[in-house]
């Protein structure tokens, strides 16, 4: 029961979660040595809620002295407007999302050279906060009608922009 109720409701936590562990390793990366030699000013990565709050598109972190990292701007994203959700979205296999995962370019060096979430360690992390979001959750309604969890969300929205029905939160015209 408790592996429906952590995916129910869509994969917008998992996502979430991976997003948000890649913007902290990344700034925990820095703190301790900086071996990457990751331009802080570079970082293309923001944090991701399941939220739409304008406030929360342009912030500035790190702020009170040292222990809490380096001052920067830095932001919010949607959960379902980031690349991850995009990656998510267009996997076709396990290894396939982990290949993907790994190619994300998290910001660049002082020397201008890209740096991924592999060369950060983080794509085996962050594919495993997403294992169970991956497959779809077969159950049943109370009524005994079968339903699919949690990937449906996400497959039912894609659909649906690709077939330019619309938004799937917003009830169609008519």
């Amino acid at each position: 029961m408790t592996e429906i109720n952590l995916h129910f409701t869509g994969d917008f936590a998992a996502i979430a979660a991976a997003n948000n562990l890649l913007s902290a390793l990344i700034d925990n990366h820095v703190h301790h040595g900086n071996e990457l030699d990751i331009d802080v000013r570079s970082v293309t990565r923001k944090r991701v809620l399941d939220t739409n709050d304008r406030a929360l598109r342009e912030v500035v972190v790190g702020m009170g002295g040292h222990v809490n990292g380096f001052p920067r701007e830095d932001g919010f994203d949607i959960v379902v407007a980031s690349e991850l959700m995009a990656i998510f979205c267009l996997t076709e296999s396990w290894g396939d999302l982990k290949r993907r995962i790994g190619d994300i370019v998290l910001g660049y060096t002082r020397a201008m050279k890209p740096v991924t979430a592999r060369e950060l360690g983080a794509d085996g992390a962050m594919a495993a906060l997403l294992r169970d979001a991956i497959a779809p959750n077969p159950v049943q309604t109370l009524e005994g009608r079968a339903g699919v969890g949690p990937r449906r969300s996400v497959r039912q929205h894609r659909a649906r922009l690709q077939l330019g029905v619309g938004h799937p939160c917003r009830p169609a015209a008519g």
